[in-house]
């Protein structure tokens, strides 16, 4: 199996962390499934991705529950809390949704955290189909920050790989399409002294190939970040998604700190290999969350901040998640995510590159084979105009000129590409040779 054929374009879905936290119940993810279906299905978005705590009972948010008992088989590995999935009980897992999402034409994911269960550390449990247990395999020096749920594994043991197997073999079982992996894409502490920190490379290959032995394509990917640049090679041959910065929000700072990173990653975009942008932070919000002390809202990022993102994920090549409630959509924000010559550009897209940054306009330019794609951002805090010469794009002779968030074909130009912006928007034009 190739794991690059798993993703031939960026995955695009809808995940439920910045509505519901921890929370997401089985209830919540039908309705978005049956939301997305109807109305957002044709235009390429397909997955529906359950994050984290699934097997925590009491989760209300998303604020953790500090060493939480979590709902777990006789194998060390986590399922479902039946109180929050009820389809989840006598065993059914995530099955029953899966074949639900999949019914509608669909995808289902899962988040998890990577390691082992403090839980099942504690009560010794056996590594399906080894001699080995939980105690044998954990690293216990090798602990999230943020979360209690488990301890790292140490890949110099024996029974580590088959721990590894042994969940992904459960969630392929369950009919499960796409992972969040938790925890494993940044530097992270191996002991509580944090002066000796280490990437998570080695439990990111043993989780690569127990996805590649399992016989189903699933997609992996990892957060949270900012990943390493230096790490690039490793991703790319291990996962199909890894982040490029931490959890990204509805501020208008988290976008101008993005131009930089996807700056960083841009040569890095290929079919099956995404540097992964995070979520987008439109629409109904934090329905039951509380993160940096903001409680349930619309979106905080105007319309035009809004375009910027979505047009500077699509440019670059990211992934596209929606975080909102779907089944309140406004019109605006649904005609924002079902433009179907942006998405065209994020599956057809190559070659996406920054072209210029000054104080006050960002310009970035990708092409496919017919047609030159070019994106002008003000980023500055009132309207002005702006211009671009063909020659620092790398073009020479006539274009025509297709707005593509408007639809308006503004005719030809030899010389230079001239827009008046709103401050904070973008401008996304398609060129095509005259």
């Amino acid at each position: 199996m190739d794991k690059n054929s798993f993703a031939l374009s960026p995955p695009m879905g809808w995940n439920s962390w910045d509505c519901y936290g921890a929370s997401v119940t089985e209830q919540e993810l039908i309705r978005n499934a049956d939301y997305m279906a109807e109305h957002l299905k044709k235009y390429g978005w397909e997955y529906i991705v359950c994050d984290i705590q699934w097997y925590e009972p009491t989760a209300n948010s998303s604020h953790y529950h500090k060493f939480a008992d979590l709902c777990m088989d006789e194998y060390g590995r986590v399922i479902p809390a039946p109180n929050r999935f009820p389809s989840a009980a006598d065993g059914n897992g995530f099955r029953p949704i899966a074949d639900y999402v999949h019914g509608k034409g669909l995808k289902f994911g899962i988040h998890i955290m990577r390691g082992i269960p403090r839980q099942a550390v504690a009560a010794n449990t056996p590594v399906k189909g080894t001699a080995y247990t939980a105690r044998d395999v954990a690293h216990p020096n090798s602990i999230c920050c943020w979360n209690t749920d488990m301890y790292g594994l140490d890949v110099t043991k024996p029974g580590a790989q088959e721990y590894y197997d042994s969940i992904i073999e459960l969630y392929a079982s369950w009919g499960v399409d796409y992972i969040k992996v938790d925890d494993i894409c940044v530097k992270y502490a191996r002991t509580n002294d944090e002066s000796t920190l280490a990437y998570g490379g080695d439990e990111i290959e043993l989780l690569h190939k127990a996805i590649l032995k399992c016989g189903r394509p699933i997609v992996l990917s990892l957060s949270p970040g900012p990943a390493m640049v230096d790490q690039a090679a490793h991703l790319r041959e291990n996962a199909n998604m890894w982040r490029i910065t931490n959890d990204f929000w509805d501020d208008w700072s988290d976008i101008m700190e993005m131009f930089g990173r996807c700056n960083d990653w841009s040569p890095y975009v290929s079919p099956g290999c995404y540097p992964d942008c995070d979520m987008l932070p439109i629409g109904h919000l934090a329905i039951r969350g509380c993160e940096h002390g903001v409680y349930e809202r619309q979106t905080r990022l105007s319309q035009e901040e809004q375009r910027t993102m979505l047009t500077l994920w699509c440019i670059f090549g990211s992934p596209l998640m929606i975080g909102c409630e779907l089944t309140d959509m406004d019109d605006w924000t649904k005609a924002l995510v079902t433009n179907e010559e942006v998405i065209r550009l994020l599956r057809n897209g190559r070659n996406a590159h920054q072209v210029l940054r000054t104080y006050d306009l960002i310009v970035w330019q990708a092409e496919d084979d017919e047609n030159h794609y070019v994106a002008l951002f003000n980023t500055i805090n009132w309207p002005d105009e702006f211009a671009v010469s063909l020659s620092q794009l790398g073009l020479s002779g006539s274009y025509r000129v297709h707005d593509m968030w408007t639809g308006e074909e503004l005719g030809e130009v030899s010389e230079r590409l001239t827009a008046r912006i709103d401050a904070h928007d973008a401008k996304l034009y398609c060129l095509k040779k005259s």
